[in-house]
């Protein structure tokens, strides 16, 4: 890209989790907050400028692979003796299916001061309306996992 302006504009991306896994749409969320995918030369780790924004629509849809719906738990602490708090996949699933996805890509970003700035660049809908649909520029279709058959070849 030649011209400046449009290669540090902070464009508006759109991802929809339906049918997607966890895994592979974390990365490419992170990957898009952190400006990674930007020429090179602008993305730093120290430069917050690159970064886009990430509009996630069908949060509930989202699926994960082998048996992490029954066996993942999500941890967290209120750093009083005896405050742990144990949540699984299902349970945070019918609660709140937008914060697996949070969870994931902040767990994808490094761990420094611009972690909080990016992933409020980050917005993450249950359903397919959200109300950026006029601000997004770029749409992306993120191949999901390759469909395994069950016949045999030898």
């Amino acid at each position: 890209m030649s011209n400046p302006a449009v290669t540090f504009a902070r464009h508006w991306h759109h991802l929809s989790a339906q049918s997607q896994t966890l895994g592979p749409l974390s990365v490419r969320i992170a990957t898009l907050l952190m400006g990674k995918h930007k020429p090179r030369g602008i993305y730093t780790q120290s430069n917050d400028q690159a970064g886009d924004y990430v509009v996630v629509t069908q949060a509930d849809r989202i699926m994960v692979t082998g048996k992490k719906a029954e066996q993942k738990m999500y941890y967290r602490h209120s750093m009083y003796p005896g405050g742990l708090k144990v949540e699984s996949y299902q349970q945070r699933m019918n609660k709140k299916p937008e914060e697996i996805i949070r969870a994931a890509v902040s767990g994808m970003l490094p761990k420094n001061k611009l972690r909080d700035r990016r992933l409020e660049r980050l917005k993450i809908f249950i359903g397919d309306e959200n109300p950026y649909a006029q601000n997004i520029s770029r749409r992306y279709d993120v191949p999901s996992a390759p469909q395994v058959s069950s016949s045999t070849t030898s």
